[in-house]
């Protein structure tokens, strides 16, 4: 699926990332230790987390993209580390149960 279309799906903002990449998979959660050792290569990452961690995490598991879920919105220096990183960094106003049901049909 691409990115696009998980903008669509979770009606996010793309704040972050340049084209329209192809995503697979996905891993939901908000311990950063658990995510370096679950999180899905080329998947989305669906958290609350909304520190600069986030951008060290995604590029360690080269996740696809990042989405913020609840409406948060990344703090400045998440942002910037994500834009100095390539990271695609997405915000929604679902929360990640809801994020997690609009994506799993397409993403499984």
């Amino acid at each position: 699926m691409k990115i696009s279309k998980v903008c669509e799906l979770l009606r996010a903002e793309q704040i972050c990332g340049e084209g329209d990449r192809e995503v697979s998979g996905g891993y939901a959660g908000d311990f950063l230790s658990n995510c370096m050792g679950k999180a899905v290569s080329d998947g989305v990452w669906l958290t609350v987390m909304n520190n600069v961690n986030v951008a060290a995490v995604a590029v360690l598991c080269e996740v696809g993209a990042v989405v913020l879920c609840e409406g948060v919105r990344p703090s400045p220096e998440l942002e910037q580390k994500c834009r100095d990183q390539g990271i695609f960094l997405l915000s929604t106003p679902f929360d990640v149960f809801q994020s997690c049901g609009l994506l799993y049909p397409e993403l499984k």
